[in-house]
């Protein structure tokens, strides 16, 4: 697999690759990566669908936010996507940008695939992922390392390396307006999740220590149409690590999503 930029259009502020036609799929990435790590999914996805893959805002060729965000700030950069009817796909953060953008937007949104998304993060993740957010200064770009570590391990791959220069290369104060979101949500409210409308997936690794298969079960448990998949072997960055297994789910709910 390789991990190229690619040409972008733009809606607003908003810069996003687009590939096929079809119904339409947004696909939504985490923290620090850009629309490429969706690379995974793309070519087969095509084939059926039309594929939006957004920057987030501040990543990629996005633009960034004057003043501190909100999630829901992060939801509304997207939500010009969504003028037809849509399954939505987010990864990590990517994940919580999804379910917001469903519980806000029902009447457009015909599916969502939360994968490895967070729900109730233990006392002791949320005071790891809160110490780290603080340790942002918004000048100095991250250290990639301890990052990749997590997502990773000690492993060398190309998945590891494209990452690395993702984080690399992200706007200092956008990843930290970014990670400080993330590390102040604790997922989906149970409300929200008991409100879809529409056909839920959460999806997670086997491996995952953060977004657990506990966390996408009980979601799941609590959503009206919620379906839970947990990959044997799989961890954080499954997109990438385990693309084929990743595709073919997503393919299977959106065609059953938007036919």
């Amino acid at each position: 697999m390789t991990w190229t930029t690619r040409p972008r259009s733009r809606t607003g502020r908003t810069a996003y690759i687009r590939a096929g036609s079809g119904p339409r799929l947004v696909l939504i990435h985490g923290v620090g990566l850009r629309a490429e790590a969706w690379a995974g999914q793309l070519p087969d996805l095509a084939g059926s669908f039309e594929v939006l893959a957004p920057d987030l805002a501040g990543h990629g060729e996005s633009d960034g936010f004057a003043e501190e965000p909100t999630l829901q700030a992060f939801s509304d950069r997207l939500a010009g996507l969504l003028n037809r009817d849509t399954v939505l796909v987010g990864h990590s953060m990517g994940a919580m940008i999804a379910l917001d953008l469903a519980f806000r937007n029902p009447d457009a949104v015909r599916g969502v695939v939360a994968l490895n998304a967070i729900y109730r993060r233990t006392t002791a993740a949320g005071e790891a992922v809160r110490q780290r957010a603080g340790q942002l200064d918004g000048v100095h770009g991250p250290d990639p390392e301890p990052t990749l570590a997590r997502w990773f391990g000690d492993r060398a791959s190309p998945e590891r390396n494209a990452c690395a220069g993702w984080l690399r290369s992200v706007d200092p104060e956008s990843y930290r307006h970014a990670y400080r979101v993330f590390a102040s949500e604790d997922g989906p409210s149970d409300a929200g999740l008991r409100s879809l409308n529409c056909p839920a997936l959460f999806m997670t690794g086997r491996e995952e220590p953060n977004s657990t298969p506990a966390m996408s079960e009980a979601m799941a448990a609590l959503a009206a149409d919620g379906r839970c998949r947990v990959l044997a072997g799989a961890a954080h960055m499954m997109p990438m690590t385990h693309a084929a297994e990743v595709t073919a789910a997503i393919q299977a709910f959106a065609t059953e999503s938007l036919t």
